[in-house]
């Protein structure tokens, strides 16, 4: 950030008096400008056992198998833009069945929140982010194409928690580990 959207003058980053972290901080009007994790929040639909992924139309990650899900919007909860990003990337209609996976990723200042839910139909497509969608048996995932690790973690937590027959809400963090000097 290089001006207030505020005033349009330069910003500086600093600590605001009363404050903990550093800010962008209007050199003018003295507006800080607060800057939060972005919420993603998505579905792990099911139907009869298998599990419906979308292959991604989009950077980051393009050609590689995803939940459906994406940015929460303003003015939106956490299931309605779940339920929402269902519907725009695999043109289906889900019950929700409860919050599923709740997994921190510090190092993009993201949260990804994942529903488990029950397809309402065996109805579903590729919608304009998505090559194509599939339902697989869940011995068929495709593990060396997930697009992303929060997949990857919720994939691997339903496929524990279906063979316990048992499906707590997760809590759980992925974490950037920077490989040592040298390597």
């Amino acid at each position: 950030m290089k001006y207030c959207s505020t005033c349009g003058h330069p910003v500086e980053q600093r600590v605001p008096e009363g404050d903990n972290r550093h800010r962008y901080v209007c050199t003018s009007c003295e507006t800080i400008h607060y800057q939060n994790p972005r919420i993603v929040a998505g579905t792990v639909p099911i139907w009869q056992g298998q599990v419906l992924l979308c292959r991604r139309a989009i950077e980051p990650r393009y050609g590689y198998w995803t939940l459906p899900a994406g940015f929460m919007e303003n003015s939106e909860t956490t299931l309605e833009a779940a339920t929402r990003e269902t519907r725009e990337e695999a043109l289906a209609e889900v019950t929700v069945d409860n919050l599923y996976t709740i997994i921190h990723v510090p190092h993009i200042d993201q949260v990804h929140m994942f529903y488990r839910a029950t397809l309402t139909s065996e109805s579903f497509g590729a919608g304009e982010e998505s090559l194509e969608t599939r339902l697989f048996a869940l011995e068929d995932i495709p593990w060396d194409e997930l697009s992303f690790p929060t997949v990857r973690r919720t994939l691997e937590l339903y496929l524990e928690d279906v063979q316990n027959e048992h499906f707590p809400v997760h809590v759980d963090d992925i974490r950037y580990r920077m490989k040592p000097s040298g390597q």
